[in-house]
């Protein structure tokens, strides 16, 4: 899979990151050399993704601190966190990230190699991001091949991780590996991370795709065109209930219906203990402009008021199974992800 776009990269002390916003156009790489950078492309979803945004601040956190001394570091090192945590508050993985590297600064605030050792850390993350997608995708490749037709929400591919992905890590490897994978890609409204990321990265790789609208998507599993869906998130609570791009819970709600297996792919820094349901998730509004304009283009009359939530909430009861690096979690999901602590 060589062909894999890499949705971000250190070296040499900065952080480069593909810019999101302009595919499949534009290959562009954004370098960020200082924290602000990283936050505004966290917020402006320069780069994107659950498991990639909490990468990016474990890098970023550390941006113009390689000549700053133990001293300064400790003095600085709690606020950026908090500014970094603030970017985008449903994305578990960005919270998950930063105490990581709060727990090694503090674990290191009298070690005056401080800086290498944060370093160190953010490497961790990223290195063990890489493999948790792999084991994703080798845990999946049975569900892929038993239900080689799939429609995906938004972008869980090599774009919003490290590499490969989540829910398209399975795909991949499938693919591969000669099985006939056909993927339905939904468009993801307001913004077509489907049409945009995923469609463009499956092409890339050679993986039979079709594009439809979001509104489709009923209609298609209705034609029994559908064996599976798999989509990532970006939180998972404690009872099982996930909170993933909006759209999300319209498509449970349609395979429930259509008696179709719907599963979602992530690594295990999604799942956060300490939320016991969907309820308690915070939703991320955005700015409705992005329900009104595309690319810079009104589509709706002036002064109508929108609402763009990035998020929806799917109920556990509408999903079939959670597939993590450690295996397949199965109903009931709040056993389960309590043996996960054991």
């Amino acid at each position: 899979m060589k062909n894999i776009p890499v949705s971000l990269e250190w070296k040499n002390n900065k952080l480069y990151l593909l810019d999101q916003r302009k595919l499949p156009e534009d290959e562009e790489i954004v370098v960020c050399e200082d924290l602000t950078k990283v936050i505004v492309s966290i917020k402006t979803l320069t780069v994107r993704g659950a498991p990639a945004i909490g990468i990016a601040a474990a890098y970023g956190i550390l941006l113009g601190l390689e000549h700053t001394g133990l001293e300064e570091i400790n003095k600085v090192f709690d606020s950026r966190a908090s500014e970094l945590v603030k970017a985008r508050p449903t994305a578990v993985n960005l919270a998950w990230a930063v105490d990581r590297m709060l727990s090694c600064q503090r674990a290191n605030r009298t070690n005056p190699d401080i800086y290498q050792c944060l370093l160190s850390e953010a490497q961790n993350i990223h290195q063990s991001d890489r493999e948790s997608c792999r084991a994703i995708g080798e845990h999946g490749l049975e569900l892929v091949r038993k239900y080689p037709n799939i429609l995906t929400h938004c972008n869980a591919g090599s774009l919003a991780v490290s590499e490969l992905g989540t829910a398209l890590a399975p795909i991949y490897i499938a693919n591969e590996q000669g099985t006939n994978v056909h993927v339905f890609v939904d468009e993801t409204r307001p913004l077509l991370q489907g049409a945009r990321l995923t469609a463009f990265e499956l092409r890339r790789n050679g993986v039979p795709c079709t594009l439809i609208s979001d509104n489709m998507a009923a209609h298609i599993m209705s034609e029994g065109k559908i064996d599976m869906i798999i989509t990532g998130a970006d939180r998972i609570a404690a009872n099982g209930d996930a909170a993933n791009k909006i759209g999300t819970l319209s498509i449970a709600i349609a395979a429930k219906y259509f008696r179709i297996p719907f599963y979602i792919a992530v690594p295990l820094s999604t799942i956060d203990y300490a939320t016991n349901s969907g309820s308690d998730i915070l939703i991320e509004e955005r700015d409705g402009a992005e329900v009104t304009h595309f690319g810079g283009v009104r589509i709706a009359p002036a002064g109508v008021s929108a609402r763009s939530p990035a998020f929806d909430v799917t109920p556990a009861d509408l999903i079939t199974g959670i597939v993590t690096e450690k295996g397949i979690l199965r109903p009931p999901f709040p056993e389960a992800i309590q043996n996960l602590m054991v």
